[in-house]
């Protein structure tokens, strides 16, 4: 057994400390020893998505990152979209367009959405598409995420143009 060792990262705005096997999964030190249980494990090889949080602002795959690597990172999980009750317009979003049904998947396919509408508000099809293509549901057939995931860009970029409009308006 290889000796653990020491390493602290910024999660969800909060800085956590803990002690990693060399060899543990990011994907299992956040399920197991940070109790964020959001996000799942399916695939274990990077190919379903379901795993997908944020490292730095991007989009990763936590199943193919050893928890010692992401030390002194700054990680961004499921958990860190709603604010107690109200959720995020993502979430809403895959609500609305009823784009999960066992939620397996979901916590990826928002993490995947929630960085590309970050990134580009107004994201067309393709680029949707591109993005979604790295996540593997096999419930829903795609397309309610697809209107999950042009939804939300609908309402949060009328939320952004909202608040611009707020704060110029004296």
């Amino acid at each position: 057994m290889a000796e653990k060792r020491k390493i602290a990262l910024t999660v969800n705005g909060v800085r956590r400390e803990g002690f990693a096997e060399p060899r543990k999964l990011l994907s299992d030190f956040l399920r197991e020893d940070l109790r964020l249980t959001g996000t799942h494990v399916g695939c274990e090889h990077g190919v379903c998505g379901a795993c997908t949080i944020l490292l730095n602002g991007d989009a990763v795959r936590s199943c193919l990152l050893f928890a010692v690597q992401a030390d002194g990172e700054e990680l961004t999980t499921i958990e860190a979209l709603s604010d107690g009750a109200k959720l995020h317009p993502i979430q809403d979003a895959f609500i609305e367009e009823h784009a999960m049904q066992c939620g397996f998947c979901t916590p990826g396919f928002v993490m995947s959405t929630y960085e590309l509408l970050t990134q580009n508000p107004e994201a067309k099809d393709e680029e949707i598409k591109e993005v979604l293509g790295g996540n593997i549901c096999r419930c829903t057939g795609y397309q309610q995420i697809l209107e999950a995931v042009r939804r939300a860009s609908r309402e949060m970029t009328c939320a952004a143009e909202s608040a611009a409009t707020a704060a110029v308006t004296p």
